[in-house]
């Protein structure tokens, strides 16, 4: 058993010394690794020590190069005789203010950065570095990963967020407008036509409302363009079919969830009046036909799309009616809308109702709506006096030369209160320098808010001090907002005070500045100021606007009409809840004068009413109401929207729309538009469509037995 040759031994001792080997290599390898680290680590240090100091010389080197510029910079503004002022906001119109001419909003997205020319701005603390002399990074910040590639899931999310926000346009459905923005009831009938086979038969279903709002006889019909976006993009995607799957009772097969996966609008057809025209009760907005089961599933989702449009758009032009033409209206009600959607769709719908503009940045940029506005009482209460104006002076809108703006200020209110019969010293000097320093920022378009602490003595001398001292500088305020105390009172005084100061100063202009109003304003207020007398020449409205405190809601409905050729009628003890049957057509009478006369509604296969020949006109319900009514011309409402999976023709733009209500409003009389006490205007039928809707009645109505 100890018989080992030489070979076998020698082999085995070199084994152990290898082994032996590893085990001290082992062991041995942290302690080289610790000393290789520090290695790196002290390299590193002595990298960095030598990277600060050349960073400290060379930002040493590059300040005293921009100080030798700023000093150079300055020099040539005060050896200029004539040089264009290139305010950093001048003749930008990216954010018009509220004082500012109405313009469209730009057609494509703007750039972010802006380009200032900084040769006139005297207190210009920041002065852009050239591309050979920025300072340099930290070797870690180099290669740290960009915004749109963070690993952080915080950073990621929000970057989606931003993304999807810059992509947002008019052409996209709000992504909260999907099929399932619906009742639960919907889908259950859905399941209940799909079971015995009946989803395929054709159905039509009509829209409409059974009462003007606001005690008034109009409405303007809005919401088309989102119903057709919603209907073009229809689609229950996975998540929709999975939360279904849950929410449903178990005993639903599977087949009904396959058929849904695969559902859309394409074989439905849409019949509308164009969108911005003035509608009446027991009008079918929309007429939606197709098979049963998709159009049945349109139905909230539709509603909920035309019924606020619909409001606040007659709500907007109630307003604009009570004030007249010839005054800016200003949509001031994000803050108090339902809701981030209910905002966006308020500024929509009052501009297109009639309004000029709106506070809302977002819905300037997605619908082309010019965004106003100025600054908040928090602006005012910002300074407590005139020490606490960082920047006092003012460059010249011609020749570039710095004005000493806020002793420009101070004087003239000097001489504005003998003027004014006030005493100038008594004027908060706070207030003054938020004008001031407001006016720098400014300078082109300067509206004050006047009221944080006496309109009369002291908003409106501290602003016409400094629309003065602008007017040395060679720029013109634009005027003031009053946002609280007796409306009518106040503008006539501040008119007033303006005119004064024209003549004193000897400048026409001043007796015109512009005086905007806001303070909770509502239709009825509008009524009263012109009943009084004013000089209110903007309105900046919101609560009252946007909530539709008047009338909360329109009341739209959606009938089935007729279902596989035969009509169907809903019928009611109250004559209201009636609905009239069939597919129909409707037109809409002139006369002589270019005045609607009446709306006609008709049979799906009565000939159209022809101009100049005399027809006979029923109301729908009396059989005592009825009249021959000979047009002089004759127009058909409806428009084929959808139909074969497409928007029919281009749709109008928002401004396109708005311009098509204002022509509408203007072709009723004034007596259906009057705010007390309107005339009802006619909505009537053919007399074939008045037999034909009477003897379904009947037919549908059991008879009862006495006993």
């Amino acid at each position: 058993m100890f018989n080992l040759r030489w070979g076998d031994l020698s082999a085995k001792t070199s084994r152990t010394t290898t082994i032996t080997s590893r085990a001290i290599t082992a062991a041995a390898a942290p302690l080289l690794e610790k000393t290789a680290i520090d290695k790196e680590l002290s390299k590193k240090e002595s990298i960095r020590k030598s990277s600060n100091k050349r960073r400290a010389s060379n930002t040493t080197i590059l300040l005293t190069s921009i100080n030798k510029k700023k000093k150079t910079l300055h020099g040539n503004i005060q050896k200029t005789t004539r040089i264009e002022y290139n305010h950093q906001h001048q003749n930008d119109d990216r954010t018009k203010l509220v004082d500012s001419q109405s313009q469209p909003a730009p057609s494509a997205p703007l750039s972010p950065y802006i380009e200032i020319e900084s040769q006139n701005l005297v207190n210009t603390s920041l002065i852009p570095l050239p591309s050979s002399q920025t300072l340099p990074l930290h070797s870690e910040e180099k290669f740290k990963p960009s915004f749109r590639h963070s690993a952080s899931p915080r950073e990621s999310l929000t970057s989606i967020a931003s993304e999807k926000v810059l992509l947002m346009s008019s052409e996209q459905q709000s992504s909260v407008v999907q099929p399932l923005l619906t009742d639960l009831y919907q889908i259950s009938m859905a399941y209940a036509y799909w079971k015995p086979n009946k989803h395929q038969e054709i159905a039509t279903f009509d829209l409409y409302f059974r009462k003007n709002p606001f005690g008034g006889e109009y409405t303007l019909f809005a919401g088309l363009d989102e119903c057709l976006k919603f209907v073009r993009d229809y689609k229950f995607h996975s998540s929709d079919i999975d939360y279904l799957r849950a929410s449903l009772p178990n005993y639903i097969e599977s087949e009904f969830y396959d058929y849904l996966s695969t559902l859309d609008m394409n074989d439905i057809k849409i019949y509308a009046v164009p969108e911005g025209t003035v509608v009446f009760p027991r009008l079918p907005l929309m007429r939606i036909e197709g098979p049963v089961l998709k159009t049945q599933l349109l139905e909230t989702t539709l509603l909920t799309l035309v019924n606020y449009a619909s409001l606040v758009a007659t709500n907007a032009a109630r307003f604009r009616s009570a004030i007249g033409a010839d005054k800016t209206l200003l949509e001031f009600g994000l803050r108090r809308a339902q809701g981030p959607d209910g905002g966006l769709s308020a500024s929509k719908y009052c501009y297109l109702g009639g309004f000029d503009g709106t506070s809302n940045v977002l819905a300037g940029k997605l619908y082309g709506i010019p965004i106003k506005g100025t600054h908040a009482h928090a602006y005012v209460n910002s300074y407590e006096s005139m020490e606490d104006l960082c920047v006092k002076d003012l460059c010249d809108r011609i020749t570039g030369v710095a004005h000493p703006f806020s002793e420009l200020c101070l004087k003239y209110l000097k001489e504005i209160g003998p003027v004014l019969k006030i005493l100038p010293e008594e004027t908060n000097k706070g207030e003054l320098a938020a004008f001031i320093s407001y006016a720098i920022a400014f300078p082109t378009n300067f509206l004050a808010l006047v009221d944080t602490y006496d309109v009369l003595k002291s908003g409106v001398p501290n602003f016409l001090a400094v629309a003065r001292a602008l007017h040395e500088c060679n720029y013109q305020a634009v005027g003031l907002r009053i946002d609280s105390g007796d409306l009518a009172y106040l503008s006539l005084e501040v008119r007033a005070k303006f005119v004064d100061v024209s003549k004193k100063f000897n400048l026409p202009y001043m007796e015109h500045f512009t005086i905007v109003a806001s303070n909770d304003i509502n239709e009825d207020t509008l009524i009263s100021l012109e009943k009084q007398g004013h000089s209110i020449d903007s309105f900046g409205i919101g609560t009252h606007l946007v909530t539709c405190q008047k009338q909360p809601a329109l009341g739209c409905v959606y009938k089935l009409v007729e279902l596989a050729n035969s009509p169907r009628i809903k019928v009611s003890q109250d004559i209201e809840k009636v609905t009239i049957p069939g597919r129909k057509n409707l037109y809409r009478l002139y006369g002589h004068d270019g005045k609607a006369l009446c709306d006609l509604l008709t049979r799906i296969d009565e000939p159209e009413p022809e101009a100049s020949v005399r027809i006979l006109s029923r109301h729908p319900f009396s059989e005592q109401k009825r009249a021959y009514v000979t047009p002089s011309s004759v127009h058909n409402l409806y428009k084929l929207y959808w139909a074969d999976g497409e928007i029919k023709g281009p749709m109008p733009s928002l401004k396109q729309v708005r311009t098509h209500a204002r022509e509408q409003i203007n072709e009723l009389r004034k007596d259906h538009k009057r705010d007390l006490n309107p005339t009802p205007y006619k909505v009537s039928v053919t007399d074939a469509l008045f037999q034909f809707m009477h003897k379904l009645w009947m037919k549908s109505v059991p008879i009862g037995e006495l006993e």
